[in-house]
């Protein structure tokens, strides 16, 4: 006897893989999709900061450490979230002895502007925040980059508020 057609159930497609463990290493694909960030634009970042040295096994098959992906976590904050260029975090990095404190403040408004002028000048588009539209494929002019920062940093803003008020509810109804 075979189930009506609305009852029909799907097959994954695809086997989920096990959970890694923590302090496992993980693949340049896997750091990629966890980061959100390029595969291309890790291995830049391994020219540009010389603390990211992930083990390379044959092949050139590139290892990174939880250490690394950590490091690379805090990298991409600072570059894409709080407005550093390349420059002000090798500064930082120089100056933390190679490591990134936690309490770093935020750029002065010459370090974002020039954060927001070297973004603009990559021919690449920018990657969408999760949560957020796409950016409009427009030409990006350089008076319109601060103001389309602005107005991303306030989605992004009310996306956090709406997630915060979903978290609060959730909470409230834990006994």
């Amino acid at each position: 006897m075979s189930a009506p057609a609305d009852e029909v159930t799907e097959a994954p497609l695809a086997r989920s893989r096990p959970k890694k463990a923590p302090n496992a290493f993980r693949t340049i694909s896997e750091v990629a999709d966890e980061l959100h960030i390029p595969q291309h634009v890790l291995r830049f970042w391994e020219t540009k900061f010389s603390q990211v040295k992930p083990l390379k096994r044959g092949g050139g098959r590139r290892y990174y450490r939880p250490d690394d992906i950590s490091l690379l976590r805090r990298i991409s904050d600072l570059l894409y979230i709080q407005g550093y260029t390349i420059k002000g975090v090798q500064r930082l990095l120089r100056e933390g002895g190679g490591r990134l404190s936690d309490d770093i403040p935020p750029p002065p408004a010459d370090e974002r502007e020039a954060a927001e002028i070297e973004r603009a000048a990559v021919d690449e588009p920018e990657l969408p925040m999760p949560g957020l539209a796409p950016p409009p494929a427009t030409q990006v002019v350089r008076s319109s980059v601060r103001a389309r920062g602005e107005a991303d940093a306030e989605r992004l803003r009310a996306l956090l508020v709406e997630m915060l008020h979903e978290l609060e509810a959730l909470r409230a109804r834990l006994p």
